[in-house]
C-alpha cells in the first residue's frame, strides 16, 4: 500500500511538471510559426491585434534571452513579424531549409496588403519545446529591432 502511495505521489508531481511545461514552447517549428501568425487574423479581438507583448506570451513563444526585450518594446514604428504597422495577410508558406540538432531555420513567406514578405525564424528546441531565438528580415533582425525600441 505504501508503495502505491509513493507511486501515486510521483505521478502527481510528474503531471504537475508536465502541465507547467505546457505553458511554454511548441511541439514542432511549424506549429510555433502557425501559432505566431494566428494572432494576425481577422477574427476575435484577442487574435487580431498581433502577438501580445505580455510575460505569458513571451514565455510561450520566445527563448529566455529574448523574452524581456519582447515585453519591453515601446513605440515601434511597425510590427516586425509582419513588417508593417497594419496587416491583411495572405496565405503563409513555411519551409525548413536547414535543421541542425536542436536549432532550425524556418523561412516564412506571405503577402501583406499586396507586398511580399520573407522572414527567417531561428528556432531552438529545449526542455520547453520549440521557441523563437531570433527572426531575420533581409535588412534587420528582431533582436536588433527590439533593442532600438526598448522602453
Amino acid at each position: 500500500m505504501e508503495r502505491a502511495q509513493i507511486l501515486a505521489g510521483f505521478l502527481l508531481v510528474a503531471a504537475a511538471f508536465g502541465a507547467a511545461r505546457a505553458d511554454a514552447g511548441f511541439r514542432s517549428p511549424e506549429s510555433l510559426i502557425r501559432n505566431v501568425y494566428a494572432y494576425y487574423g481577422r477574427g476575435s479581438p484577442a487574435f487580431s491585434n498581433g502577438l501580445p507583448r505580455d510575460d505569458e506570451t513571451a514565455r510561450q513563444f520566445f527563448d529566455s534571452s529574448l523574452r524581456g526585450a519582447w515585453t519591453a518594446l515601446h513605440d515601434a514604428p511597425y510590427d516586425f513579424l509582419v513588417q508593417s504597422p497594419t496587416w491583411r495577410l495572405g496565405p503563409i508558406s513555411i519551409a525548413i531549409p536547414r535543421r541542425q540538432f536542436d536549432k532550425t531555420d524556418v523561412t516564412v513567406t506571405f503577402d501583406n496588403e499586396g507586398r511580399a514578405v520573407t522572414l527567417t525564424f531561428i528556432v531552438v528546441n529545449g526542455p520547453d519545446g520549440w521557441l523563437i531565438e531570433d527572426v531575420e528580415s533581409p535588412h534587420d533582425s528582431l533582436r536588433m529591432f527590439l533593442v532600438q525600441f526598448r522602453r
